[in-house]
Order: structure tokens, then C-alpha cells, then sequence
């Protein structure tokens, strides 16, 4: 009896350490998105009052009116979406093509064309920006959104391959060949069992370009001159820069751009998991 009490006792002490560190971990990712949705709908001299106040004081949206009243929010916003959903087509398209070369054709120089793959993932952006800009400018490619796109698919389309390879391989070779025998070429093949068979894997991909493109800072700030062809994330940048604009006004801009990638996320999220572990388990 005495035993089992015991046993009892360490599964309870485990079971309240387990979440007590989920619970604070929740906390600290959690925390500052609420800080900001407080800073954001509240006005600045409450914010910034000793001690701070950690729920929301007089709550108003005058610093979401004053962004859009004070800068192109909506054009910048809709300028990142263009970039972000033209890198995310760019960049599936040829990951796709670029898996299904890796997985099924045999070829020479295969494995060396996989490991430069896996090495351009090593070289950080702020290395090859400016031999970029330099190519950008001679090609008068610079202040062009679909421009900056294919950079931002260029830089995905490797880890988009890589995703999808152990998710191509993972189909019966049979199920190939029985394709195969019946008239299909590889352009039917790939549309008509590989897409199907690994959309989860193909969506995976998709967000992950869609979050690098819309996220991306450095590319952008550095091919983009013209304030009217700014992405969100260097116009807002630009915003901060101001130490006149309050912060109501930098957070509200700040929640704004930060809410697409968090909803798109919530709707798919099982597509991602499902897409990034296609071709763990095989049989």
C-alpha cells in the first residue's frame, strides 16, 4: 500500500513539473503578443505609466486610424502580399519539378547537384546581398516586386526540394510504373499521382515560402528604394525611424502585419505537420 501511495505521489510531483513548464513557456511565447494588443489599443501615456498596466486602460483604435492616415499601409500590405503569394507559386512550382528530378531520374552528377543544394543554406543573406544588388542594378531589376520575389523563391526553392523529397520517395515505385505502362508520361505522372498522393508535403511548402517572403527584411529594404513600392515590413520599419510616431501607432502597425501569417497558420497548421513528416515512416 505503502508503495503504491508513493508511486502516486512521483507521477503527481511529474505530472505538476511537466505543466508548470508548459504553463510557463506558454507564457513567455504568449506575453508579448498580449503586451502588444495592450500597447495597441490603449494611448501612449498609459503605456508608458510606472508601474506598467497589464490590462488595457481606455481602450481605442485611434492608433490603427492614425497609420493608415499617416502612411500607405494598405498599399504596403497588399505589396507584401503580392511578393509573398508570387515567391509562394514560383517557389512550389519548382520545388516540386526539382524533387521529382532528385527522386525519380537517375542521372549524372545527382548527388553533387544535392549537396550544392543543401550548401546553399549555409551562406546567410547578409553574404550575398550585395553581388544581388550589384546583378539587380545592372540588369535594372531594382524597385520591382516580382523582381524580389524571385529572390525569395530562389532562397526557399532548396529547402522546398528537400521537404519534398522523402515525400516523393515514399510512393511504391510500383504505383510509378503501373502509371507508366498505362500511357502516362511524367507530366501526367507528377499531376496525377505525385501532386495528389503528397499535397500535405506540397502545402508545407507553400507556407513556408509564403513566411519567408512575408517576413523578409534585408532583401527587401535592400531592393526597394521607392516608398510607394515598400513591403509591410520596410515600411513600417521606415515608421520607426520616425521618433515622432507613438507607439500606439508602431504596435498597431505591428499587430497588422504580424496577424496573416498567424491566422493563415491556425487554418493549415495540420497540413504543415502532416506535409514536413511525409516520407518518415515508409511502408
Amino acid at each position: 500500500m505503502a508503495v503504491v501511495v508513493g508511486t502516486k505521489k512521483v507521477v503527481l510531483a511529474r505530472s505538476i513539473f511537466r505543466y508548470s513548464i508548459i504553463t510557463m513557456i506558454c507564457l513567455m511565447v504568449l506575453f508579448p503578443l498580449y503586451w502588444m494588443i495592450v500597447t495597441a489599443i490603449q494611448p501612449p501615456d498609459i503605456t508608458l505609466m510606472y508601474p506598467p498596466v497589464l490590462y488595457p486602460q481606455d481602450p481605442n483604435l485611434d492608433g490603427f486610424r492614425e497609420l493608415f492616415r499617416d502612411n500607405p499601409m494598405a498599399k504596403w500590405l497588399i505589396n507584401s502580399g503580392f511578393v509573398a503569394l508570387l515567391a509562394t507559386l514560383i517557389t512550389t512550382s519548382f520545388s516540386v519539378l526539382g524533387a521529382y528530378a532528385i527522386s525519380w531520374f537517375q542521372w549524372k552528377g545527382k548527388t553533387a547537384f544535392g549537396l550544392m543544394l543543401l550548401f546553399t543554406q549555409m551562406l546567410p543573406e547578409a553574404l550575398i546581398v550585395i553581388p544581388i544588388y550589384k546583378i539587380y542594378d545592372q540588369m535594372h531589376m531594382l524597385n520591382n516586386l516580382a523582381a524580389l520575389s524571385l529572390i525569395h523563391a530562389a532562397f526557399v526553392i532548396p529547402v522546398g526540394v528537400w521537404i519534398l523529397r522523402p515525400a516523393f520517395e515514399s510512393i511504391p515505385s510500383e504505383v510509378i510504373e503501373a502509371a507508366q505502362i498505362d500511357g502516362c508520361d511524367h507530366l501526367a505522372v507528377l499531376r496525377k499521382i505525385i501532386i495528389p498522393l503528397c499535397s500535405p508535403a506540397i502545402m508545407a511548402v507553400s507556407v513556408v515560402s509564403f513566411f519567408a517572403s512575408w517576413g523578409d527584411y534585408l532583401l527587401a529594404v535592400t531592393m526597394i528604394s521607392k516608398q510607394e513600392l515598400y513591403p509591410a515590413s520596410v515600411g513600417l520599419a521606415s515608421t520607426m525611424s520616425q521618433l515622432n510616431t507613438p507607439i500606439q501607432e508602431l504596435l498597431s502597425g505591428a499587430l497588422i502585419y504580424g496577424l496573416p501569417p498567424v491566422i493563415l497558420y491556425m487554418f493549415i497548421q495540420k497540413y504543415i505537420i502532416s506535409g514536413l513528416t511525409a516520407g518518415a515512416i515508409k511502408g
